[in-house]
């Protein structure tokens, strides 16, 4: 079709057809349009007045609404936006969008570069791609055969959500690639972000018309992005930079870094000039230092640069440790500092019962946030620093984390200074606060049953993502059926009726069904969430797998003495005293049995001690499988020995593909190694091959 010549080919437009010919009018005003806004809003070199522009944008208007045969949904029209039907359906990505490592300090960076050369076999050079670390939105494009069809959030790594329509009227992001091959399938990582300039227009306008102004351009961004009418996204003036990729079908995959950029910016696709080819610890530096000193000067924020190693075979060689790759790292600017005086120094009471000092400060900006409170973070640590109530401190925001008191300004403390003093009952529930000696910490002692502030802390911990993955189930619920004594543990939770839910303030009957369904939904998990989720002190993530995995099933966990606790990888004597103190709680044990009762139930293994059948062989899940949810996947591959990686190498065993398997699947083809679905897994599983 004549169209599609026009849309996807080279750079220059075929001679100007005139108005006796519409489908080909049409094409050309699309590809001369698409021209524009590349140079305007990529580019920032105008080719065009804005009179003329428009007068081309109306003339294409009217062809279409003549001939609605010839709109296509990648015209330069379809930007505008309309009103969401919905809020925005989650979105599942094929390829994890995994966050990256810090580093803070030089010595950080020159022992990544040893990590990295170690992990490649003492290589003496290695050649990084650096750039810049951006102060937006991470974002997932998704083309299929050059055109965009679907975009969505970075979310929690695993599952965003669907921002599409609102997508679509950023102009800086192509609607189609600029190529005549486009690949089949391409998700292309990036960044949506407001510049400095841009944001200081939106907020003048926000103050003409009343409404609330953005503390910095990321904020204004993500406020942008989420809007549910897509029209007041496109009144918004929105960037795009691309550093990344998720899944590739029908091209192959640029041999380096460098590379993908290169290709990227070839089809038209916004990536950014920043960015360069070096070699060792010595280049990555000197690229650190020269950005921070343009910093100030760059149109938009950055908070860091961001250095991986360029040649893809490398970064497949390195892989990924828990959920962030070892090809690559983000090298932070110090914090943004700023100096306000403190009002007060509270405590905060968290579900293990420790006792926070917090300082209530002053409001004041600090990298575009406006901060009231820090944190202190425990008694011994006020008094090494001497923050007395009424000093005026230095306070340090640094990206999301928490801000801290650095220190005080000697010369400006006030006669009238008030020293912190630890209170010796909880202010929650009045238990006494105790310190044990080999502990920073003070907690209180009464423990989730006595007091209010640990129950709540429990509570949401047991709820959240990471472990029984309770949606709805967000703080000011779990407030309100605390403080109306509705529930006490985490067990009530299953024993809560639609009709109590339904009062609650702020929830409605739609409401109060939907977090009923995520309660039944949440009953089947597996032993590791359940055992994380229970909130024993000093078992994070990590260490709930490695018992899940040793001993199989949760019977086991229960009677495993301290010296069987040993055995388990991740767990030393303090993590194993704690397993056991928490286990022999005779409440604990009533709770486990209360949960267990209520039909809280995951696949049990009965571990064996002969040898495991798959022990040193490494398996890599992708894709929807058509029954299997990939944690009892991964729980049957751990059981019988195996390892479940995160990407594919030359050192992977098998790869279990389901449903929309993507570059993993390519990868694992490219190396020969052995593809199974799930009846072939189970089947594996079932008759595994002699040893």
């Amino acid at each position: 079709m004549q169209a599609d010549l026009f849309s996807a080919g080279s750079q220059t437009a075929p001679e100007e057809p005139d108005a006796s010919d519409p489908p080909a009018r049409a094409a050309w005003l699309r590809h001369e349009l698409n021209r524009h806004n590349y140079a305007y809003h990529v580019l920032d070199d105008p080719t065009v007045p804005d009179a003329e522009y428009d007068k081309m944008f109306r003339e294409l208007q009217d062809i279409e609404a003549i001939h609605p045969e010839l709109l296509v949904h990648d015209s330069p029209t379809q930007r505008v936006g309309a009103l969401a039907l919905t809020p925005f359906p989650q979105v599942t990505h094929t390829v994890p969008m995994l966050s990256l490592g810090n580093g803070f300090e030089d010595d950080d960076i020159v022992n990544f570069d040893r990590r990295v050369r170690d992990g490649l076999e003492s290589l003496q050079e290695v050649e990084y791609a650096t750039e810049l670390k951006f102060d937006g939105l991470a974002i997932n494009l998704r083309y299929e055969n050059g055109v965009l069809v679907e975009a969505a959030t970075r979310g929690d790594g695993y599952t965003g959500e669907n921002v599409t329509a609102n997508i679509r009227t950023v102009q800086a992001i192509p609607l189609r690639l600029q190529t005549a091959h486009p690949p089949a399938l391409l998700d292309i990582r990036g960044e949506v972000m407001m510049y400095k300039a841009d944001l200081a227009k939106l907020n003048a306008r926000q103050r003409e018309a009343g409404g609330k102004e953005f503390a910095n351009p990321r904020n204004a961004a993500a406020g942008s992005l989420r809007q549910l009418d897509s029209r007041i996204t496109a009144q918004r003036t929105l960037r795009f930079f691309a550093y990344g990729i998720g899944g590739l079908e029908g091209a192959d995959m640029p041999a380096s870094h460098s590379a993908l950029l290169d290709w990227y910016a070839s089809m038209n696709v916004p990536v950014c000039a920043e960015r360069a080819v070096v070699k060792d610890a010595a280049g990555l530096l000197d690229f650190y230092r020269r950005i921070g000193e343009k910093r100030e000067g760059l149109p938009y924020e950055i908070d860091g640069v961001v250095y991986k190693v360029n040649r893809a075979d490398q970064q497949r060689q390195l892989g990924f440790v828990s959920r962030a790759p070892r090809f690559a790292i983000a090298h932070k600017f110090p914090a943004q500092e700023a100096l306000t005086t403190v009002q007060d120094i509270e405590v905060q009471v968290g579900r293990t019962g420790a006792i926070t000092p917090v300082a209530r400060l002053a409001p004041v900006l600090v990298g575009g946030v406006t901060v009231t409170n820090a944190t202190l973070h425990n008694e011994d640590e006020v008094r090494r620093k001497d923050i007395r109530i009424g000093d005026t401190v230095t306070v340090r925001r640094a990206g999301d984390v928490i801000p801290e008191v650095l220190a005080y300004v000697p010369e400006m403390r006030p006669a009238d200074a008030r020293q912190f003093v630890m209170p010796t009952a909880c202010p929650v529930c009045g238990s006494p606060v105790v310190r044990p000696e080999d502990e920073a910490v003070a907690r209180c002692s009464g423990g989730w049953v006595k007091c209010a502030a640990q129950r709540k802390g429990g509570l949401l911990h047991f709820v959240s993502r990471r472990a029984m993955d309770i949606e709805g189930m967000g703080d000011q619920l779990i407030e309100q059926l605390v403080d109306k004594h509705i529930i006490t543990t985490a067990a009530d939770l299953y024993k809560l009726g639609f009709r109590a839910l339904a009062e609650l303030d702020r929830m409605a009957d739609k409401s109060a069904q939907n977090v009923m369904a995520a309660l039944e939904k949440s009953k089947s998990t597996t032993l590791a969430r359940f055992i994380y989720a229970l909130g024993i002190r000093h078992v994070g993530e990590a260490t709930a797998k490695e018992l899940a995995r040793h001993f199989g099933n949760l019977d086991a966990v229960l009677v495993a003495s301290e010296e069987q606790l040993l055995e388990v990888a991740d767990v030393g004597p303090v993590v194993a005293t704690s397993i056991r103190n928490f286990l022999d709680d005779t409440m604990n044990a009533e709770l486990i049995e209360q949960l267990r009762a209520a039909g809280v139930h995951w696949p049990e293994h009965v571990v064996e001690s002969t040898p495991k059948p798959f022990a040193g062989k490494t398996f890599v899940l992708t894709g929807t499988l058509p029954t299997l949810k990939r944690d009892e996947a991964a729980a049957k591959i751990e059981v019988a020995g195996g390892k479940v990686a995160g990407s594919v190498s030359k050192n992977t065993h098998y790869v279990v593909a389901g449903e929309e398997a993507g570059s993993k699947l390519l990868k694992a083809q490219e190396l020969g190694v052995a593809v199974l679905d799930e009846e072939g897994f189970l089947n594996l599983l079932a008759n595994p091959p002699a040893a």
